[in-house]
Protein backbone atom coordinates (compact mmCIF):
# COMPACT_ATOMS: atom_id res chain seq x y z
CA UNK A 1 0.00 0.00 0.00
CA UNK A 2 1.52 3.42 -0.93
CA UNK A 3 2.06 6.14 1.65
CA UNK A 4 -0.39 8.42 -0.12
CA UNK A 5 -3.03 5.36 -0.03
CA UNK A 6 -2.56 4.73 3.76
CA UNK A 7 -2.88 8.51 4.50
CA UNK A 8 -5.94 8.78 2.37
CA UNK A 9 -6.95 5.27 4.65
CA UNK A 10 -6.34 6.89 7.86
CA UNK A 11 -7.77 10.45 7.29
CA UNK A 12 -10.90 8.66 5.69
CA UNK A 13 -11.46 6.19 9.19
CA UNK A 14 -10.57 9.90 11.63
CA UNK A 15 -13.44 11.86 9.66
CA UNK A 16 -15.73 8.62 10.31
CA UNK A 17 -15.13 8.18 13.89
CA UNK A 18 -15.39 12.26 14.07
CA UNK A 19 -18.63 11.85 12.56
CA UNK A 20 -19.86 9.13 14.95
CA UNK A 21 -18.63 10.62 17.99
CA UNK A 22 -20.61 13.69 16.82
CA UNK A 23 -23.78 11.42 16.74
CA UNK A 24 -24.09 10.52 20.05
CA UNK A 25 -27.38 11.21 21.51
CA UNK A 26 -27.44 13.27 24.57
CA UNK A 27 -28.90 12.00 27.98
CA UNK A 28 -29.30 14.71 29.41
CA UNK A 29 -30.45 18.93 29.09
CA UNK A 30 -29.37 21.51 31.13
CA UNK A 31 -30.41 25.07 30.96
CA UNK A 32 -29.55 27.77 32.88
CA UNK A 33 -31.46 30.68 32.58
CA UNK A 34 -29.91 33.33 33.61
CA UNK A 35 -26.84 32.82 31.86
CA UNK A 36 -29.34 32.15 28.76
CA UNK A 37 -27.35 28.92 27.73
CA UNK A 38 -28.10 25.10 27.27
CA UNK A 39 -26.02 22.18 27.27
CA UNK A 40 -26.42 18.78 26.04
CA UNK A 41 -25.03 15.89 28.04
CA UNK A 42 -24.11 12.28 27.92
CA UNK A 43 -22.15 10.55 30.99
CA UNK A 44 -21.86 13.74 32.56
CA UNK A 45 -20.18 15.00 29.38
CA UNK A 46 -20.97 18.21 27.52
CA UNK A 47 -21.86 17.01 23.74
CA UNK A 48 -22.75 21.11 22.54
CA UNK A 49 -23.60 24.53 24.35
CA UNK A 50 -25.98 26.99 22.70
CA UNK A 51 -27.08 29.84 23.25
CA UNK A 52 -31.05 30.20 23.89
CA UNK A 53 -33.56 32.96 24.11
CA UNK A 54 -36.68 32.04 26.48
CA UNK A 55 -39.85 34.72 27.51
CA UNK A 56 -39.63 38.31 27.97
CA UNK A 57 -40.75 38.08 31.69
CA UNK A 58 -38.38 34.53 32.22
CA UNK A 59 -36.89 35.67 35.97
CA UNK A 60 -38.82 33.21 38.06
CA UNK A 61 -40.44 29.83 37.59
CA UNK A 62 -43.81 29.33 35.42
CA UNK A 63 -46.81 29.54 37.45
CA UNK A 64 -49.40 30.20 35.00
CA UNK A 65 -50.69 30.73 31.76
CA UNK A 66 -49.23 33.42 29.81
CA UNK A 67 -46.86 34.32 31.94
CA UNK A 68 -44.23 34.38 29.38
CA UNK A 69 -41.72 31.92 31.92
CA UNK A 70 -40.11 29.28 31.27
CA UNK A 71 -40.89 26.48 34.07
CA UNK A 72 -37.83 25.30 36.53
CA UNK A 73 -37.27 21.78 37.36
CA UNK A 74 -36.63 18.21 35.95
CA UNK A 75 -38.76 17.03 33.23
CA UNK A 76 -38.35 15.39 30.16
CA UNK A 77 -38.61 15.39 26.32
CA UNK A 78 -41.70 13.78 25.29
CA UNK A 79 -42.82 14.56 22.28
CA UNK A 80 -40.87 15.89 18.75
CA UNK A 81 -43.27 17.82 16.47
CA UNK A 82 -41.81 18.34 12.72
CA UNK A 83 -44.37 20.59 11.35
CA UNK A 84 -43.98 23.14 14.16
CA UNK A 85 -44.64 26.84 12.85
CA UNK A 86 -40.77 26.89 14.88
CA UNK A 87 -39.14 25.02 12.23
CA UNK A 88 -38.88 22.06 14.71
CA UNK A 89 -39.86 21.64 18.24
CA UNK A 90 -39.23 19.60 21.33
CA UNK A 91 -41.97 19.14 23.75
CA UNK A 92 -41.18 19.28 27.40
CA UNK A 93 -43.29 17.78 30.14
CA UNK A 94 -44.25 20.65 31.72
CA UNK A 95 -46.58 20.76 33.85
CA UNK A 96 -45.79 18.00 36.12
CA UNK A 97 -47.95 16.78 38.83
CA UNK A 98 -46.28 19.44 41.01
CA UNK A 99 -46.69 22.03 38.66
CA UNK A 100 -50.38 21.24 38.10
CA UNK A 101 -50.91 21.54 42.28
CA UNK A 102 -48.55 24.43 42.58
CA UNK A 103 -51.27 26.11 39.77
CA UNK A 104 -54.70 24.90 41.17
CA UNK A 105 -53.53 26.28 44.82
CA UNK A 106 -53.19 30.21 43.26
CA UNK A 107 -56.48 29.09 41.28
CA UNK A 108 -54.75 29.31 37.72
CA UNK A 109 -54.24 27.64 34.42
CA UNK A 110 -50.56 26.20 34.57
CA UNK A 111 -50.29 26.61 30.62
CA UNK A 112 -48.24 24.28 28.46
CA UNK A 113 -46.58 24.09 25.31
CA UNK A 114 -43.28 24.52 26.14
CA UNK A 115 -40.65 23.52 23.93
CA UNK A 116 -37.13 23.92 22.52
CA UNK A 117 -37.67 24.94 19.16
CA UNK A 118 -36.08 27.15 16.13
CA UNK A 119 -37.37 30.27 14.74
CA UNK A 120 -40.48 30.51 12.18
CA UNK A 121 -39.07 30.38 8.73
CA UNK A 122 -39.87 34.13 8.06
CA UNK A 123 -36.99 34.53 10.37
CA UNK A 124 -34.77 32.34 9.79
CA UNK A 125 -32.54 34.76 8.26
CA UNK A 126 -31.67 35.69 11.99
CA UNK A 127 -29.71 32.89 12.89
CA UNK A 128 -27.73 32.70 16.22
CA UNK A 129 -28.90 36.39 16.81
CA UNK A 130 -32.38 35.18 17.94
CA UNK A 131 -30.55 35.07 20.95
CA UNK A 132 -29.67 38.25 21.77
CA UNK A 133 -33.57 38.98 22.73
CA UNK A 134 -35.80 37.12 24.71
CA UNK A 135 -39.47 36.50 22.48
CA UNK A 136 -40.51 33.43 22.95
CA UNK A 137 -43.74 32.81 25.29
CA UNK A 138 -41.69 31.10 27.83
CA UNK A 139 -39.82 28.04 25.62
CA UNK A 140 -36.40 27.65 24.49
CA UNK A 141 -35.50 29.39 21.16
CA UNK A 142 -32.29 27.99 18.97
CA UNK A 143 -31.20 29.06 15.45
CA UNK A 144 -32.66 26.59 13.06
CA UNK A 145 -29.45 25.02 12.38
CA UNK A 146 -28.96 24.30 16.29
CA UNK A 147 -32.48 23.27 16.49
CA UNK A 148 -31.71 20.75 13.43
CA UNK A 149 -28.14 19.37 15.13
CA UNK A 150 -30.28 19.21 18.61
CA UNK A 151 -33.30 16.96 17.02
CA UNK A 152 -30.67 14.68 15.45
CA UNK A 153 -28.94 14.20 19.25
CA UNK A 154 -32.11 14.37 21.39
CA UNK A 155 -34.57 11.36 21.62
CA UNK A 156 -37.60 11.30 23.06
CA UNK A 157 -37.16 10.21 26.96
CA UNK A 158 -34.19 12.98 27.31
CA UNK A 159 -34.56 14.44 31.30
CA UNK A 160 -34.38 18.28 31.13
CA UNK A 161 -32.92 19.98 33.88
CA UNK A 162 -33.61 23.55 33.97
CA UNK A 163 -32.46 25.74 36.58
CA UNK A 164 -32.94 30.10 37.30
Amino acid sequence: MSVLTRTLVVVLLFSVAVRAAALVPADRILVYKSQRKMELLRDGQVLKTYRIALGPNAVGPKTRQGDHRTPEGIYRIDAKNAHSRFHLALHISYPDAKDRERARQLGVNPGGDIMIHGLPDRYAYLGSLQSKYDWTDGCIAVSNPEIEEIWNLVPVGTTVEIRP
